[in-house]
């Protein structure tokens, strides 16, 4: 290429954009490895064990997993690899970008219901009232991503982002909250169980 020809391109800076998303996909792959990791030792250790629920619950999630990774890596690639150096196309959001948004949605509710369902069982006996209290915090929770999900699908380019930031924080916040009073109630049912032996 001439140099005539390379000043007509003018020069993008992609580092602290679409940099940091390959550099996100990197990182998601190395997690998604060690999901995988996560998912062959749970099914070592529960070989015997005849309860379906939870088995079909991490195939699920490990399903969903890979679809995420599978979607983001395409983002990635259709904006670096497909449209490289087209300014009006790496503006626009393509189809997975959003895709992945509904996928985490469904992983992060789906995590906290197996959270749930664990504090139902530690609770019987003990608590009736805080099952009750974190399925309402954690059914809640779904229509914050639903109102998520639906905010950015009205969306079409990046710059449309700003405009539903208050969804973006409301989703982020409300998933942090969830996790903390699921892992505070978890907390608060270990405590109750001990017994009075010090071994």
């Amino acid at each position: 290429m001439s140099s005539s020809t390379q000043n007509l391109i003018p020069q993008l800076h992609l580092g602290n954009t679409f940099g940091a998303l390959f550099i996100g996909v990197i990182f998601a792959a190395i997690l998604f490895g060690l999901s995988n990791i996560q998912a062959f030792v749970y099914f070592q250790s529960h070989k015997g064990t005849k309860v379906l629920f939870p088995k079909l619950a991490v195939v699920l999630l490990w399903i969903f997993d890979a679809l995420h990774l599978f979607l983001i890596v395409h983002c990635v690639y259709y904006y670096l690899v497909v449209h490289y150096a087209d300014i009006s196309t790496l503006t626009e959001m393509v189809w997975s970008f959003k895709l992945q948004i509904v996928i985490d949605v469904v992983i992060v509710y789906g995590v906290h219901l197996l959270y749930f369902h664990r504090i139902c069982i530690f609770a019987k006996g003990r608590s009736k009232v805080l099952p009750i209290a974190v399925g309402v915090i954690v059914i809640s929770g779904s229509g914050v991503g639903i109102a998520l999900i639906w905010a950015l699908y009205r969306c079409h380019m990046f710059s449309d982002l700003i405009k539903i930031e208050w969804a973006i924080f409301m989703a982020l916040g409300t998933i942090a909250f969830v996790d903390f009073v699921i892992a505070s109630s978890l907390c608060y049912l270990l405590a109750i169980s001990r017994t009075g032996f010090s071994k």
